[in-house]
């Protein structure tokens, strides 16, 4: 949903775009494809590579953490404050945060869908023909399809049923009105699947800042876990065909049809299965050094190549990368996720995430016999916790900075007080993409100069998913699953027996969303393998998609959701130099710089210290926040609206009753109003 960035107010011209527009019979606007193009296999590769940013998020340029930011509005990570328009549009009581658009919401699915099958329909029959010259015609055929299967991934994950569109339609109404039929979710998802089977038979395994054979096979894999899993958990909501709520069954085209939803849901799982367990088998997991910081010797990489996977001048040679964004200081072509980390990157890891790391020993920190230490400080709530959080998240005694002069500054405590953008807005930074080189890091304050290489895809996901599959699908963690969670533990530095940690799991102490599906609680089987995935992936972007398929967000409903971040007032933290004024002759004092959330208090700056002990970074604003008493949700969320244009337009009389689509479940058929329910 929110992950792929489409505005939903925008009115850009879309597939229904009537007679009126000539947007879908006309070629791309892009200066790489003018007429009697695609010839050579040249010419494939270079109209391929131009649609890399359109299908693979890059974060050049980007003012912010880059990935680390798409765990926002989750159990995971704060972004922001209570100001976050992010967090007002899903989390609010109200509903009016977010509307059903006048326009289309559907138009950015549909234009990067037209752009693949304008590549498709040129392609394939010069290809059949053999009319294109040069190598490698296959290997760039095969990067299409992938790029179609990312845009029907994206608009499943947004819409659920979808029209299914595999060439360019010309510029007559009937025909599009037609085309507009939305195909039922598990039909887009299996459409998906072909595609991607399609490129894995034509691709190669080349450099891996390309689409390349093994990552159509973990996309792959992804797609089917999320639709089983999507099918399984939201089952009977009327997100789900067959449903008694389901929308679709209002329409005649889909009349005579019938659901084996749970023939559908292993279908699925068995495709994720088959998919995820080629590249588990062929990519090993990068060793870790167990060494937390950078040493004297290696003082800014060859220190533990763990950590620096993500955060390098060349991962093609990393095995677990799969796939990975290359920048440029000459062509401006930039990150600005380690400076950006180095100043605080206006967010933090919540109280939640971090409390969801293990201890080494393989215990939840509540176990009797964990050996925790306590949040009084950074530096003791990780003491022998899992290595993940050791590396990934910063502690008081971590380095942050080894200057070229040989001069080295420690974390310390958090960035608190300082402007948004540079600010740790839970207490909680994360480390994970950071690095201690400092030609990267050294344009704080704004200026973009990361070139290091972005991690996008690693082989671990393979593992996991695989995991997840099998245990969905069999009920236990047998054969490949078994080795490849302990292969996961293993790296992390926690001990690799699984039922150790399954057998000390106690639900109703973890704070966690992906505890529940739906209304009902999982197993600690389960739960423990939502957990692995939780840890493994932090700051990587996973945790939205993840709630949403496993109906997570259901129980905000009911019962708020208040973040919370590191332990202030019930540790010396809050006493640290570094929030005490500073007099004339700048001198530290021993009067505090906060002000604490109060009615009235308009230049607060922390939450209340008899409100809890750990910062509450969205009630540092008393008055007008909508946020102030928690995260709730609604049922419509799950899946965006339909704007009032994408029916319409799909109408033979221009009226929303006769429209081939429909509305997604909860959502009103009526421009500028909130969800149902």
């Amino acid at each position: 949903m929110k992950k792929i960035n489409i505005p939903l107010a925008v009115s850009v011209v879309l597939l229904m775009a009537c007679a009126c527009n000539d947007f879908l019979d006309r070629q791309p606007i892009t200066n790489i494809t003018p007429e009697k193009y695609f010839k050579s296999a040249d010419e494939l590769a270079a109209y391929t590579i131009n649609y890399y940013e359109t299908f693979f998020s890059s974060y050049r340029s980007n003012y912010n953490v880059g990935v680390i930011w798409e765990d926002a509005c989750t159990d995971n990570l704060v972004q922001g404050g209570s100001e976050s328009g992010s967090a007002l549009r899903y989390f609010t009581e109200t509903n009016n945060r977010w509307l059903v658009p006048t326009g289309q919401s559907t138009s950015g699915s549909f234009s990067r869908i037209r752009v693949c099958n304008y590549f498709l329909e040129q392609v394939l029959p010069k290809r059949e023909s053999g009319e294109l010259s040069g190598t490698d015609v296959d290997h760039y055929t095969g990067e299409m399809y992938v790029m179609r299967a990312q845009a029907y991934f994206q608009a499943l994950r947004n819409f659920g049923d979808f029209p299914i569109i595999e060439k360019v339609l010309p510029d007559d109404k009937s025909v599009l009105v037609e085309a507009s039929k939305r195909a039922p979710r598990n039909e887009v998802a299996r459409f998906i699947i072909s595609d991607l089977d399609k490129a894995i038979a034509l691709l190669s395994n080349g450099p891996k800042h390309r689409i390349t054979k093994d990552l159509a096979l973990l996309i792959k894999s992804r797609v089917a876990l999320y639709e089983a899993t999507f099918e399984k958990y939201h089952k009977g909501s009327g997100r789900v065909p067959g449903d008694q709520l389901w929308p679709g069954a209002s329409k005649d085209y889909n009349s005579g049809k019938s659901f084996d939803i749970d023939a559908e849901i292993a279908f699925f799982l068995d495709q994720c299965l088959d998919a995820s367990s080629k590249v588990a088998d062929s990519h090993m997991l990068v060793s870790n050094s167990h060494v937390m910081n950078p040493t004297a010797e290696n003082p800014r990489y060859g220190w533990n190549p763990y950590f620096e996977m993500f955060s390098q001048p060349d991962a093609s040679k990393v095995d677990e990368v799969l796939f990975y964004r290359e920048y440029s200081r000459e062509k401006s072509i930039c990150s600005g996720q380690g400076p950006y980390i180095l100043d605080g990157g206006n967010c933090g890891p919540t109280r939640s995430h971090v409390d969801a790391f293990l201890m080494k020993n393989g215990l939840p920190i509540y176990a009797s016999e964990s050996g925790y230490k306590g949040d009084t400080s950074l530096d003791l709530q990780q003491e022998g916790r899992d290595e993940r959080l050791q590396l990934f998240v910063f502690s008081n005694s971590d380095l942050l900075v080894h200057r070229a002069d040989g001069t080295d500054s420690l974390f310390t405590a958090p960035s608190l007080l300082e402007q948004p953008e540079h600010r740790d807005v839970t207490g909680f930074r994360i480390r994970k993409t950071y690095t201690y080189d400092e030609s990267q890091t050294a344009g704080a304050n704004g200026n973009i100069i990361g070139t290091n290489d972005m991690v996008l895809y690693r082989a671990t996901e393979a593992y996991l998913n695989y995991i997840e599959a099998y245990y969905e699908r069999y009920g236990n963690v047998g054969g490949k699953a078994d080795s490849y969670w302990r292969a996961v533990r293993a790296r992390a530095g926690v001990d690799p027996d699984y039922t150790k940690t399954i057998a000390a799991t106690d639900l109703t102490l973890e704070d966690d969303w992906g505890k529940r599906s739906g209304e009902s609680m999982v197993d600690a089987t389960l739960f423990n393998i939502r957990r692995e995935r939780r840890c493994e992936f932090i700051g990587e972007g996973f945790r939205w998609d993840d709630l949403v398929r496993w109906r997570s967000f259901d129980h905000l409903m009911t019962e708020k959701w208040i973040p919370e971040g590191a332990n202030l007032w019930g540790s010396d933290l809050h006493s640290n130099p570094k929030y005490m004024k500073t007099d004339a002759s700048g001198h530290v004092t021993e009067e505090s710089a906060f002000v604490e959330c109060a009615s009235g208090i308009s230049d607060a700056n922390i939450s209340s210290s008899t409100d809890s002990d750990y910062i509450r970074p969205l009630r540092v604003v008393f008055d007008n926040n909508e946020l102030f008493g928690g995260y709730t949700w609604h049922k419509a969320y799950y899946l965006l609206p339909y704007g009032l244009q994408d029916m319409t337009l799909t109408s033979p009389d221009g009226s929303v009753e006769s429209s081939v689509a429909y509305q997604n479940p909860f959502w009103p058929s009526k421009a500028s109003e909130g969800a149902i329910e």
